[in-house]
């Protein structure tokens, strides 16, 4: 209030500082992690970004805590029961892969190993420990160049896995598949979509042969998220008449709705199956930890699945991935 110069008295209204409503705010934190929790269990995510984005759900359930905090601290029961069930649906969506259980199902041992090598970067000296200390019978490798051939077979690869299927080139599409056992190429069984993914039947003594594919298709980056879907569609279902094996870098999480599809043809995630399968495989050797899952070895339902571990080897931007199996 002010004195007038002439007479009176001038009163000044007290201006109101406008506040945020609380519900409103509520809301702002609930709605994005209930908008994720739908997109995920019913699968909506369409083109390279959502795509991209669907791969940090581990984090999202995480995440979808604070806003369950908030919404109950603040006694708001519409939006505390709406963050209470995405919180939940992301949960049940994330949690059993972190809580399985080592398969008691009895077989034929099959260790199976699988490693992008970064256009043939990967430390050829650490690839070669890991297969004495573990002795994979199956080695599954992706971005495999002609020099990458060369200097694993110098190292001694030649000697322990003599037998081999090999799409070398001098770019990442290249792959190839060794084996300590007799292969036999399998031409034809994956379409040219993307990257090479080189097929072979081996003899695993003891029963029938098993079938292995090299997976590798393109990142859903741009236009290449739909080659990397219709490669995901490409994948041949499991097979009664033979057990069949994919492994490599799938470019995808088991969040991602072309890969669950692709696991409900008659596949199992081996990491999900033992609780490894929130362990990340990229990006390695980074200033960042590795943050996603997106190497894999799916196995036919038939398959037990002993243990998995993951590896790190310099030169790379995966781990490899290491999978004990029982097969029949």
């Amino acid at each position: 209030m002010e004195t007038s110069a002439v007479g009176g008295t001038i009163v000044v209204p007290e201006r109101k500082q406008r506040k945020f409503p609380a519900t409103a705010f509520t809301w702002l934190a609930v709605t994005p992690f209930a908008a994720w929790a739908v997109a995920r269990v019913a699968g909506l995510e369409r083109g390279s970004l959502p795509t991209q984005l669907m791969t940090a759900t581990p984090y999202a359930a995480a995440g979808s805590l604070i806003p369950l905090l908030i919404a109950a601290i603040g006694r708001k029961r519409a939006a505390t029961a709406v963050a209470l069930l995405a919180t939940t649906a992301l949960g049940f969506s994330v949690l059993p892969r972190a809580l399985g259980t080592a398969d008691a199902t009895a077989g034929r041992p099959l260790k199976v190993m699988t490693i992008n090598m970064l256009f043939g970067r990967a430390d050829v000296e650490t690839i070669m420990r890991l297969v004495r200390e573990f002795g994979p019978d199956v080695l599954s490798t992706q971005e495999l160049t002609p020099g990458a051939v060369s200097d694993l077979d110098a190292a001694g690869l030649k000697e322990i896995m003599p037998h081999r299927v090999l799409e070398a080139e001098w770019s990442a599409g290249g792959s190839g598949l060794y084996s300590k056992h007799p292969m036999q190429e399998l031409p034809d069984v994956m379409p040219q979509i993307g990257h090479r993914m080189p097929s072979a039947l081996v003899s695993l003594p003891g029963g029938p042969p098993i079938e292995f594919v090299d997976a590798h298709p393109y990142p859903p980056l741009g236009r290449n998220y739909a080659d990397w879907n219709e490669a995901l569609e490409a994948f041949p279902s499991a097979s009664r008449e033979r057990v069949r094996i994919l492994a490599g870098d799938f470019n995808a999480s088991l969040d991602h709705a072309p890969m669950r599809s692709l696991l409900a043809r008659g596949y199992k995630d081996a990491a999900d199956q033992v609780g490894a399968g929130l362990i990340p495989t990229w990006p390695a050797n980074k200033r960042v930890p590795p943050i996603i899952t997106i190497d894999h070895v799916l196995v036919d339902q038939r398959v037990g699945v002993k243990e998995v571990s993951v590896h790190d080897v310099p030169g790379t931007d995966h781990r490899a991935l290491l999978a004990e199996l029982a097969v029949p």
